[in-house]
């Protein structure tokens, strides 16, 4: 199988006709056919029942799926890797959770940088956990970082530090929670629950959002109370922009980091020790603010 066949596949089950899938792919809708019949012959398997109405996916073909995107994708990577500079030895792919960037990540890598120049480093966003393991396990990523991994035979998991999450205003004239103020930030399926027992009477908050770290700005623009990490609000409660809401619990969330057993030794190392250094050096702990 050849990697215009994988991406031809795709195309048909994307738009569910070989002739839209032609125009996605740029060949003839003949082109298209053959490519579809001489996969269907190599596996053995039909992939799509045809029909005037266009193509519908096959019990094979929807489990082939997985398997062609993961193919793409490692083909790509892999074109990726390819032309790392002369000035690089080795490549580093990483992932994090849009909220674990910010305050975190963004400061690890330019000690990545500083301390290894001959490792070029792509990094992604992904929002996931799950989506990120997987790409890990396809292949696609080195080492992620993220608030619920999957144990899993042959990966390495680690925690790295705690993440505690802090209920600041930025109201002047209170220190106190006053729920016309309260702005509900999203923090993921463990935060949502620990909210529900401790806050029942803010089960329904005016205003919900799902922005991630972002939403400091937001909480700085306008007279807002809500939950943030300390080491995105740390700055602004020295400057202070925002206070602490005394009283109020503090929910605190292990992260982690994974990583294939079998991953080059020398790569894993240099980085977990950048990671460990932004830990120690840049993040505080509730006894720091408080």
């Amino acid at each position: 199988m050849d990697i215009n066949q994988a991406r031809t596949f795709l195309a048909v089950l994307e738009t569910g006709s070989f002739l839209r899938a032609a125009d996605k792919v740029n060949v003839a809708q003949s082109t298209v056919s053959t490519r579809i019949k001489s996969l269907e012959d190599l596996l053995g398997l039909s992939l799509f029942e045809r029909s005037k109405y266009g193509a519908t996916p096959s019990q094979a073909g929807k489990d082939f799926a997985r398997h062609a995107t993961a193919i793409v994708r490692m083909w790509d990577q892999a074109k990726l890797t390819l032309a790392v500079g002369e000035d690089h030895k080795k490549m580093l792919t990483i992932g994090g959770q849009p909220s674990l960037w910010d305050g975190f990540l963004l400061k690890w890598l330019p000690w990545m940088r500083e301390h290894a120049p001959e490792i070029a480093i792509r990094a992604q966003m992904i929002a996931s956990s799950p989506v990120l393991m997987q790409q890990m396990m396809d292949g696609l990523l080195d080492i992620v970082i993220l608030y619920r991994p999957e144990a899993r035979p042959g990966y390495v998991v680690k925690q790295i530090f705690e993440e505690h999450l802090i209920l600041v205003t930025s109201e002047p004239s209170t220190s106190e929670l006053h729920e016309e103020r309260y702005i509900y930030f999203d923090w993921g399926p463990e935060f949502q629950a620990d909210h529900a027992l401790n806050f029942p009477e803010l089960s329904t908050p005016a205003m919900n959002l799902n922005v991630g770290t972002l939403g400091i700005s937001f909480l700085l623009e306008n007279k807002a109370t809500g939950y943030f990490p300390l080491r995105i609000a740390e700055p602004f409660l020295q400057s202070g922009e925002l206070k602490v809401i005394e009283g109020a619990p503090i929910f605190t969330y292990p992260t982690y980091v994974a990583y294939a057993e079998d991953q080059d030794k020398q790569l894993i190392t240099i980085a977990l020790e950048g990671l460990k250094k932004i830990v120690s050096k840049e993040l505080p702990e509730p006894g720091d603010v408080f």
